[in-house]
C-alpha cells in the first residue's frame, strides 16, 4: 500500500518529527499539508517540500480557527498530530500550576481538537495517528511529571477514539530519545554530549533520528488492521 494521491493533514509538520513525516509522505506519491502557527516556518517547510505539498497557518489552541481550518481544507485521508511546545522538565514543586495547564493546551487538547474537527473530513479507509512518548510508560528520572502525564493521557485518548471514530483507525507513535528541535534551547556541545550519553544507553547504540519515526507513521496509515495500538520506536529504552 503506497501514499499515492492520498492527502495527509501534518499538524506540528513544519520541524522535526512532523517535517520528517510531510518529506516521507511526499516522497512515496502523497499530498501533505503541513500546519503551523508560525508563518514563517510554514513557508520554510513548503521550500523543503514538493510543489503539491501545502501549508496552513493555524494556531492548534484556537478551536474555531480549527474548524474553520479543516473546512477549508475538505476530504482528506490521514491526520498526523506531532505538535508541542517545548518539552518542561523539572520538579512540581517549582512549576507553577497554569504553566503545566498551558503545556496541555497543545499536546492534548489540540489534539483532541484535531480529532474533533478533523474527523468527519476523513476519507473511507483512512486514519488518525497521534504522538505521545515512552517517559508514560516509563519517566526516564524525577522532573518528568508533566512530559508522563500528558504521554499517559495522549494514549488514553488514543484507545477511546478508536471506538468512538470507528471505522476510521486511530493510532499513536511512542518515540523515545529522538533528536529533534525540542531539545534546541540545549547548548549544542551539551546537547551533543546528552545525544552521545543517551545512545550509549540503548541497545541500538544511537538515539533516534525523525526520520526514523516518520516511517513508523507510515505504517500506521499504511496498515489497515491496525487501530487503538501505541507502536514504540524507541531503539531499546523501554527494556534498557
Amino acid at each position: 500500500m503506497t501514499m499515492d494521491g492520498q492527502r495527509v493533514v501534518v499538524l506540528g509538520g513544519t520541524s522535526g518529527i512532523g517535517l520528517a513525516v510531510a518529506k516521507a509522505v511526499a516522497r512515496e506519491g502523497g499530498s501533505p499539508i503541513v500546519v503551523s502557527r508560525t508563518p514563517e516556518r510554514v513557508g520554510a517547510a513548503l521550500a523543503d517540500l514538493p510543489a503539491n505539498a501545502e501549508g496552513i497557518v493555524l494556531d492548534l489552541r484556537d478551536e474555531a480557527a480549527m474548524r474553520e481550518a479543516f473546512l477549508r481544507i475538505g476530504a482528506f485521508d490521514h491526520l498526523v498530530f506531532t505538535a508541542g511546545e517545548s518539552l518542561k522538565i523539572g520538579p512540581i514543586t517549582d512549576l507553577p500550576l497554569e504553566d503545566a495547564r498551558q503545556f496541555f493546551d497543545v499536546r492534548f487538547w489540540g489534539a483532541f481538537a484535531a480529532a474533533k474537527h478533523g474527523a468527519p473530513c476523513i476519507r473511507p479507509g483512512g486514519s488518525v495517528v497521534f504522538t505521545s512518548g515512552i517517559a508514560g510508560a516509563r519517566p526516564p528520572q524525577g522532573g518528568w511529571a508533566l512530559g508522563a502525564s500528558v504521554c499517559a493521557a495522549m494514549e488514553g485518548l488514543t484507545r477511546a477514539l478508536a471506538l468512538e471514530l470507528k471505522p476510521i483507525r486511530v493510532n499513536i507513535v511512542s518515540p523515545g530519545f529522538v533528536r529533534t528541535p525540542l531539545w534546541s534551547d540545549i547548548p549544542e556541545a551539551d546537547r551533543e554530549a546528552m545525544y552521545a550519553a543517551a545512545g550509549e544507553r540503548l541497545p541500538v547504540g544511537r538515539v533516534g533520528t525523525a526520520e526514523d519515526l516518520a516511517e513508523a507513521y507510515l505504517f500506521l496509515m499504511r496498515q489497515d488492521f491496525a487501530t487503538g495500538q501505541t507502536l514504540v520506536v524507541d531503539g531499546g529504552g523501554l527494556i534498557s
